[in-house]
């Protein structure tokens, strides 16, 4: 499956074939090694979001008509290139999703329909690779953008790869190319949590340090006690990693101070190295008695001090994160509520993660792409002393992309920005 690592035996190089698609080598590799027929037809293999189960597609509100599905596979209008859109690119390694849709689209959010996606197969976008050629197809009034294996010397002929006679794997789903550059969002996918108001409170807890120290470091170990109904223990876990959080700060909505969430404080990692449980021990009296032996769990990452008190919650399953940047279906309205992991802050610049006031319950999903509009400030109107202030209206002021989402509350990464971003600022549907 694409959003797992996936390990082929690779008799020609996948990223110098003239596939759109190279996870259909794999399948059909598959295929022929269980015997099944050639003439089969491929399965469509979606990349699920974040936190959606494999095999989904995520839900949506408006599903395409045929109709719709016909206008989008005709691509974009020629109008909407970019005035410098090359008729071929070779891609890079380095380059990211966002970087190519830039260079050849006006509005680089129409991204999938300069591929003739819909919207049902925007959780599956063409897997675009290093090494691979985009051709630039104009027929009409309209392109579309169609992938072609690159060589050696940008000829356009398959370079001739000499292999040993031994199996080689290769995981393609770890060098398709990524939306943005995977540094500036990868730690978001796990440290953001935004849980119920009671959730950390059922959840396991640091009971004791070594050596009853106060700041612990990696490589430390530090002694938890699970949930009555949950305990820690290395025979009933599906994983042994663990977060580390500490208080669950409230996310209100800017304007009307209703909490949408609470967002819990990111500290650090842990592995989990013995089970909790009670023991049998003799008393000063010489009779048998049952204690309990708390969880010893070793300190793997540490981002802030972790001491007695702070919460444990399991790692999340680390899927394949692949999407395709797009406008949202319906319209959207959100706030930013904080700038994240910054309680001081109040502004924020390009690159920076700041916290929304809508999620998955308002049809955000990740890949969404959204405008950021100033609030429009209030000044004094020194021309008229019969009105002592006066509001300015508000005003475009960048991009920002959603990529992780809760029920009601999400993130996104400013990708474009003329003036700083405030809490309070509006995200609306790009135009």
């Amino acid at each position: 499956m694409p959003h797992q690592k996936q390990d082929v035996a690779s008799f020609t190089n996948p990223q110098r074939t003239g596939l759109a698609r190279p996870w259909r080598m794999a399948w059909v590799l598959g295929m022929a090694l269980a015997g099944l027929s050639a003439q089969a037809q491929p399965l469509p293999l979606p990349l699920p979001e974040m936190g959606q189960a494999p095999g989904t597609h995520p839900p949506s509100a408006n599903p395409p008509s045929a109709t719709s599905h016909a206008v989008t596979a005709r691509g974009v209008a020629v109008a909407d290139l970019a005035p410098n859109a090359p008729a071929s690119y070779v891609v890079q390694r380095g380059d990211t999703l966002w970087a190519i849709a830039g260079l050849y689209l006006k509005k680089p959010w129409n991204w999938p329909l300069l591929w003739g996606m819909n919207r049902e197969e925007i959780a599956n976008p063409h897997l675009i690779f290093p090494g691979q050629t985009l051709h630039l197809e104009v027929d009409g009034n309209f392109a579309r953008l169609r992938t072609g294996a690159g060589s050696a010397r940008n000829r356009g002929e398959l370079e001739t790869v000499r292999i040993s006679p031994r199996t080689r794997s290769e995981g393609l789903a770890d060098s398709a190319l990524p939306t943005l550059q995977p540094h500036l969002i990868e730690p978001f996918l796990v440290e953001p949590l935004v849980v119920d108001e009671d959730e950390l409170l059922h959840a396991a807890r640091i009971v004791a340090t070594t050596e009853d120290r106060v700041l612990m470091s990696t490589g430390d170990r530090v002694y938890a006690r699970g949930d009555a109904a949950l305990p820690l223990r290395t025979d009933n876990t599906e994983s042994r990693q663990y977060r580390v959080f500490r208080n669950a700060k409230p996310l209100k909505h800017p304007l009307s101070g209703e909490v949408l969430g609470y967002e819990a404080h990111y500290l650090g990692q842990a592995e989990l190295l013995r089970s909790e449980g009670n023991e049998s021990s003799l008393n000063a009296k010489g009779q048998a008695v049952e204690e309990y032996i708390p969880a010893t769990l070793g300190i793997t990452s540490i981002r802030e001090e972790i001491r007695a008190g702070d919460r444990l919650l399991p790692m999340p399953e680390r899927g394949f994160v692949s999407y395709t940047p797009h406008a949202p279906e319906q319209e959207v309205d959100a706030r930013v509520v904080s700038i994240y992991n910054s309680s001081a802050l109040v502004n924020a610049a390009q690159n920076q993660v700041v916290t929304l006031s809508a999620g998955e319950h308002d049809g955000l999903r990740t890949g969404h792409i959204l405008k950021l509009l100033t609030q429009g400030a209030r000044i004094q109107d020194k021309t008229d002393p019969t009105r002592p202030t006066i509001k300015l209206p508000s005003e475009s002021n960048g991009m920002a992309m959603v990529f992780r989402t809760f029920e009601r509350v999400s993130y996104a990464l400013i990708l474009n920005v003329q003036t700083t971003v405030r809490v309070g600022d509006r995200l609306v549907n790009p135009q």
